[in-house]
């Protein structure tokens, strides 16, 4: 897969890797010439704030003490600077200090979206995008092959909306030439399949759909990542990065960045990312330790709002990957394409445990990296999880009530029928004909440690499988 990796992206970070790749040598194995770019920004300021550096070097220090340090793992760092998607630090599944690579474009954020307007640009007759068009059904003919899809148009129709309006729209019908491909996503390709009559039966049955392919893996196997915050107030007001800063519209640090892309505003408030794992015979490092300038204790109503006020705070961000638990499922709620599906994640539910643990060595290794500031007497207080979290039995507790995570997947997993995948190794529907499903709903496991690259490439090996059909 990594051939898909090197045909997404357009490394601008490397400038030494980059030119050795013209004349043939890419050791690294970073891409240069696709269409995502990734870039590195730490902003000046921030190297400039003896505290930050105390972080910096105390952390750096205690990874070391803790996971060991060789000549084989310096050769490693030395190979890869220190950057996780280097191929010779890669494959020798190491541990330690990375560097954290944005997708930005001359520190713009730029995505899937601005892929896709792009190529609607370059391409009007071949690409159109239907905005306030709400898909409802996939329509086949009487040998299960799909020939289109059935929508309905109009603004704020799926209840998900805020403000969702409360006559339906009008249906309308898209018919394919040759097939029809899914990429509603985790939550929306297998409520749409369902909608369709593929899916679980009896499910099907009680929400008045009419069984068309039974498929009982179609909204299971549904997982995610764990993540937990440890989140100290210093006892200085503000970090030197946020000097001048208002996150108002008169704020000059605003105007810079939009003059000349320097600054807070050009990165996502990350200045050191390091990889660990537990226990510590894993395979793969399984943890993933960021420390953000900023109060985050999860994504919550107005969460963001704490961004612009509370300027002097740490936040370690605790990442659980390759985790266990595939239990969670996506049910209809009604057979009404215009309801939110049922989601249940049920966290911890399938091997919690290990997970749980894994979680509680984080936090205890993430302190660990803070301790030279609270001897300095730089951090006033752990606000979260705070003192009282200090027993493995009370972080436990705290692991299951806080963890979150947004990198659900595995809905329309690829595997056979028996043992409920969804999809074949081609990305088509079991028992249908012209319809495929390809988005991160995909995956029979949760890959790596975020998975939007992972998408972008099982985006780029379908489209390999399509064109060679």
């Amino acid at each position: 897969m990594r051939k898909y990796f090197q045909r997404v992206e357009n490394c601008r970070y490397r400038p030494l890797q980059r030119w050795l790749a013209k004349f043939g040598l890419n050791p690294s194995r970073h891409g240069w010439h696709g269409w995502l770019p990734t870039e590195v920004c730490v902003p000046p300021a921030a190297l400039d704030d003896e505290r930050l550096d105390t972080l910096l070097v105390g952390a750096l220090a205690e990874t070391l003490k803790e996971d060991g340090i060789g000549w084989s793992r310096l050769r490693a760092l030395a190979k890869g600077a220190f950057d996780g998607n280097d191929w010779q630090l890669a494959t020798s599944r190491d541990v330690g200090a990375r560097v954290t690579p944005l997708t930005t474009d001359r520190h713009v954020r730029v995505g899937a979206r601005e892929r896709i307007r792009d190529v609607q640009r370059r391409f009007p007759d071949r690409l159109t995008v239907q905005l306030n068009a709400l898909a409802t059904r996939v329509l086949f003919d009487e040998d299960n092959r799909a020939v289109g899809v059935e929508y309905q148009k109009g603004d704020r129709l799926y209840r998900a909306h805020a403000h969702p309006r409360l006559a339906s729209g009008e249906t309308q019908n898209a018919f394919a030439a040759r097939e029809v491909i899914l990429a509603g996503g985790t939550f929306n390709s297998p409520q749409l399949l369902m909608l369709s009559g593929i899916g679980p039966s009896d499910h099907l049955r009680e929400r008045g759909v009419r069984v068309r392919v039974p498929l009982a893996g179609v909204g299971g196997n549904l997982q995610d990542r764990y993540e937990v915050s440890v989140v100290n107030e210093m006892t200085f007001p503000r970090w030197s990065v946020y000097k001048g800063a208002t996150f108002a519209t008169d704020d000059q640090l605003f105007a810079d960045w939009q003059a000349r892309r320097p600054g807070v505003y050009a990165t996502n408030g990350s200045v050191l990312t390091i990889t660990h794992r537990w226990p510590a015979t894993s395979e793969l490092p399984n943890l993933f330790c960021m420390a953000l300038l900023a109060r985050f204790e999860g994504y919550k109503p107005e969460y963001s709002k704490t961004f612009s006020t509370d300027l002097n705070y740490l936040t370690w961000v605790v990442l659980k990957a390759h985790t266990t638990n595939r239990g969670g499922t996506v049910r209809l709620r009604s057979a009404d394409p215009r309801e939110t599906p049922i989601i249940e994640f049920r966290q911890f539910s399938d091997g919690g445990e290990e997970d749980v643990d894994a979680l509680v060595d984080g936090i205890r290794f993430v302190r660990r990296l803070t301790s030279k500031l609270k001897a300095q007497q730089l951090i006033g207080r752990e606000a979260v999880p705070g003192p009282q979290f200090e027993t493995d039995a009370s972080l436990r507790d705290f692991v299951r009530t806080h963890a979150w995570g947004h990198h659900a997947c595995g809905t329309c997993a690829i595997g056979s029928i028996d043992d409920n995948g969804v999809l074949s190794s081609d990305f088509k529907v079991h028992g249908t004909q012209g319809l495929r499903v390809v988005d991160a709903s995909v995956f029979p496991r949760i890959p790596g440690f975020f998975i939007v690259s992972a998408v972008y490439m099982i985006a780029e090996k379908a489209a390999d499988v399509i064109l060679k059909s």
